[in-house]
């Protein structure tokens, strides 16, 4: 409740976080869902098009590859977009970063709602590609603009914020989708430059709004810009203490210079923190929830769901995720950040377990399939929770302001380079391994509960630096400190 009272003063911080969210990772979550629904009308399109050209009508391995080109590029730009992010956002900031992305945004929508009219596939496949890298960028410039930007006590909650608007896009996507509305196979180009609105809110309201206090403190020594940031993004002119955090942050990152992606792996005071964000990193996007998605649709019909009501059965999924990210941003400053981490993965065991069951017992019980159907909606619970947000901190938290924005890059690359292979190899997996195709996701919710108990720390309520100084004592723990630690004190001269 204190937590909310906090979010209620500093309305700035409310919009800030809304503003980078819509343009943010609600465009990740709504282009992932919208090209669902244009799949045959789109494919016709291609065999039109190509009929058109040549005098003859293409093959069939033709127009599959060219729509498998049409999906797969999202993952490829979102990787591009990744390995941009960190630059920016050392260059132009965290909000100018967030603002220039827009202009991918426009420039797809412009070749999407086009493309039918100049009879060219290749837009879209170009389309595809630079709403990738819109993705790739604002997925982690936004969360290290919010992280740096709410203060310790709202820091999990706000920073839980993307999985919330990602989850909000899946569902509006899927909504927007629906035959009643987009979803007509003649409003696909609509349905594709749709992208274009979500960028314009952005560019209409995030200009207003202050950029991150650390960025224009540490990154760029302007202390009197700072406390105007402070004081709007927290409605109070009281900001003395916070401005002092600050301070001594930036004190002990003087002399640094931003990190390069490489020198990550090879600092050794960086070892856990790098550690913990490929572990999790690879965890999130290896436990299977993307595939529970897309094994869903099979799963309803198995359950007798008539076919035209499918579709409202795969929203209620795109929703539940909703619902649990938006219970994780309120427990969040409540149970931290490792009993979420451990609780989600944990269930997520569990009910990929007795879905496994489910699906081999299918054809032996008549109340199996509706077993299944229960365990795809526990499982995306239990994902949104815990880890759907939670991973998405790490980078926040875990690395101080000159690594970050490497931070991001690494860990942006290895999620979006996932994406990408999962979605590639889920058609063999689901052939070779038939209804066992979740044991090998189930190991790594395993793994992911696993580490998380035994080598990540809570950071729950902690400043930056006092998570520093934590991290330096896991990572160096023969090293002599001089007297043993007894408190939260700051020690400036440790290293970061």
């Amino acid at each position: 409740m204190r937590a909310l009272q906090r979010l209620i003063q500093g309305r700035v911080l409310l919009l800030t976080t809304c503003a980078a969210g819509i343009g943010g990772t609600f465009q990740f979550g709504y282009n992932l869902s919208i090209i669902n629904a244009p799949t045959l009308p789109i494919q016709e399109f291609i065999n039109e098009t190509w009929w058109l050209r040549t005098g003859r009508p293409p093959s069939e391995n033709l127009v599959l590859f060219v729509w498998s080109l049409i999906v797969s590029l999202y993952p490829l730009g979102g990787l591009f977009g990744a390995l941009l992010a960190g630059p920016l956002a050392v260059l132009l900031g965290r909000k100018k970063s967030l603002l220039v992305n827009n202009v991918f945004v426009v420039a797809a929508a412009t070749l999407f709602g086009f493309s039918r009219r100049a009879g060219s596939f290749e837009m879209i496949v170009l389309g595809r590609l630079l709403m990738g890298v819109s993705a790739g960028l604002s997925m982690n410039v936004q969360p290290m603009y919010l992280g740096e930007s709410a203060p310790k006590e709202l820091r999990g909650a706000v920073a839980m914020t993307p999985a919330i608007f990602t989850a909000l896009g899946i569902v509006i996507g899927q909504v927007v989708g629906l035959r009643e509305l987009l979803g007509d196979p003649g409003a696909w180009p609509l349905l594709l430059a749709s992208c274009l609105v979500p960028g314009l809110l952005q560019l209409a309201s995030l200009p207003l709004l202050p950029e991150s206090p650390r960025y224009l403190l540490i990154d760029h020594g302007d202390t009197e810009a700072c406390l105007a940031a402070l004081q709007r993004l927290r409605g109070t002119a009281e900001v003395a203490g916070e401005l002092a955090e600050l301070e001594e942050e930036r004190v002990a990152c003087q002399g640094q210079r931003a990190r390069r992606p490489w020198e990550l792996f090879q600092d050794r005071s960086l070892r856990r923190q790098v550690t913990s964000l490929v572990v999790l990193g690879s965890a999130v996007e290896l436990c299977g929830n993307d595939s529970v998605y897309a094994y869903a649709s099979s799963v309803f019909r198995a359950a007798g769901i008539p076919e035209g009501k499918v579709q409202y059965a795969v929203l209620g999924t795109g929703s539940c995720e909703l619902l649990a990210a938006c219970l994780s941003c309120v427990l969040i400053e409540r149970s931290g950040r490792r009993v979420l981490l451990i609780g989600g993965y944990c269930l997520m065991t569990c009910w990929g377990s007795i879905f496994t069951v489910a699906l081999c017992l299918q054809s032996s019980f008549s109340w199996m399939p509706y077993l299944a159907m229960s365990c795809i909606f526990a499982f995306v619970l239990s994902f949104g929770i815990g880890p759907a947000g939670v991973t998405g901190i790490l980078a926040t938290e875990l690395f101080d302001q000159k690594a970050r924005p490497a931070a991001y890059m690494v860990g942006g690359a290895l999620v979006w380079t996932l994406l990408f292979l999962v979605g590639l190899g889920f058609p063999f997996i689901k052939e070779g391994l038939s209804h066992f195709l979740y044991m090998p996701f189930l190991a790594f919710c395993v793994c992911g509960a696993v580490y998380t108990g035994f080598f990540l720390p809570e950071t729950k309520g902690k400043t930056f630096l006092e998570i520093s100084e934590e991290l330096h004592r896991l990572n160096f723990p023969r090293q002599s400190q001089g007297p043993k630690w007894t408190g939260p004190e700051v020690i400036l001269s440790t290293e970061l």
